[in-house]
């Protein structure tokens, strides 16, 4: 039996990242992970870092995110091979292109320092585009990282803090005796504690569902692949506006693409699927040129929770005091991550975030009263 200040149920890079915020802050943390550490979404995920493009309530967590995503090697030991390459997004249409003027133009003030490129622009500045492309919103200082790499290592350095990280240690029950909360695992532990963090990601509504707070979670599966090593020609990751494909170079040469769904095999496994990979070919060879002909060695799939509004829970439960959630990033937490973990942590320990998180209350989605 292990007695703790806070169990956080879910070692991806949201619950490592607020395991780490909390020892460095002299709590005692117990992590509890099903598989691995970063093993799900947080590890098999695109990798980009991106603040462009995300709703306008995201933007101070962004913010937050990208400050101490700069520091990196000294919160977690190693650079997980991210640099600020810069975030093109591209428009595929003139429409596309006035929505991206129209992004621009909400987001003054974030710290975006946008760039709004016109089609010639784009060609003079980034000639490995395909001239599909109308145009590009360029945020300069944003960029990718390795997700295999830094998903892990948030945990790792958590538990060099102090924090008790317990990796297939998969939950079988959750309950409140009134005073704390007590996790029994399948391999028989015993865990208890005054706080309970819920960052089990696609698998977290279930946790929040035994405490009276169901939400219309579900489950997606985004198709990745990965190409044979080319040269360098890609020097900035990429969106498109309105969805459909991502890619970026790695520096060894290899292309990292996604964009579409794949499909479930278990509870824990996916798969990219055939149509979805042949879509994103379909489309790199259009926006990437100098895609044609380059080898896919490797593909792969994960299990995300989406909420129907594509934002994020984050924050206290309204039925069960101790209890906060932080989940339903809907592939989009890489980034916000870090800054998230310490927002967590600031709720355990200030009783109060000071980055406005308001609009990710699991609130929105009951219409009972508060318990």
């Amino acid at each position: 039996m292990i007695e703790v200040d806070v169990v956080i149920l879910g070692g991806g890079i949201v619950g490592a990242s607020a395991a780490l915020a909390l020892s460095r802050q002299g709590r005692r943390v117990a992590l509890l992970e099903r598989d691995f550490c970063g093993s799900h979404s947080s590890g098999v995920n695109y990798g980009g870092v991106r603040r462009q493009g995300r709703p306008l309530s995201q933007l101070p967590l962004s913010q937050r995110a990208h400050g101490i995503w700069a520091r990196l090697p000294e919160l977690i030991g190693i650079d997980g091979e991210y640099q600020r390459s810069g975030h093109l997004k591209l428009a595929r249409s003139l429409d596309d292109l006035a929505a991206l003027h129209a992004y621009a133009d909400s987001s003054q003030g974030f710290g975006l320092d946008l760039q709004m490129l016109d089609r010639e622009q784009l060609q003079r500045r980034f000639p490995w585009v395909g001239k599909i492309a109308e145009g590009a919103s360029f945020c300069p200082d944003d960029g990718h990282a390795n997700p295999r790499l830094v998903s892990p290592a948030f945990a790792r350095a958590a538990r060099l803090l102090g924090a008790t990280v317990l990796e297939q240690s998969e939950v079988s029950e959750v309950e409140h005796d009134g005073r704390r909360f007590i996790l029994r695992t399948q391999t028989g532990l015993e865990v208890r504690a005054p706080w309970l963090l819920n960052c089990a990601g696609a698998w977290a509504g279930n946790l929040a569902a035994r405490f009276g707070e169901t939400v219309p979670m579900h489950a997606g599966h985004p198709a990745m692949l990965v190409t044979e090593p080319l040269p360098r020609v890609m020097d900035a990751s990429t969106g498109v506006e309105g969805g459909g494909i991502y890619a970026r170079q790695v520096t060894r040469g290899n292309c990292v693409l996604g964009g579409g769904q794949g499909f479930a095999l278990d509870h824990a496994r996916a798969r990219p699927g055939q149509a979805a990979v042949l879509e994103i070919l379909r489309q790199a060879v259009e926006l990437y040129p100098f895609l044609e002909g380059a080898q896919a060695i490797r593909t792969w799939s994960g299990t995300e929770g989406y909420l129907p509004d594509r934002q994020p829970v984050i924050g206290p439960s309204r039925t069960q005091p101790g209890l906060l959630h932080a989940f339903g990033f809907a592939g989009a937490g890489f980034q916000i991550a870090p800054a998230v973990g310490e927002v967590l942590a600031e709720l355990v320990c200030q009783g109060q975030s000071s980055t406005p998180i308001e609009a990710f209350s699991i609130t929105r989605f009951q219409s009972t009263p508060a318990v």
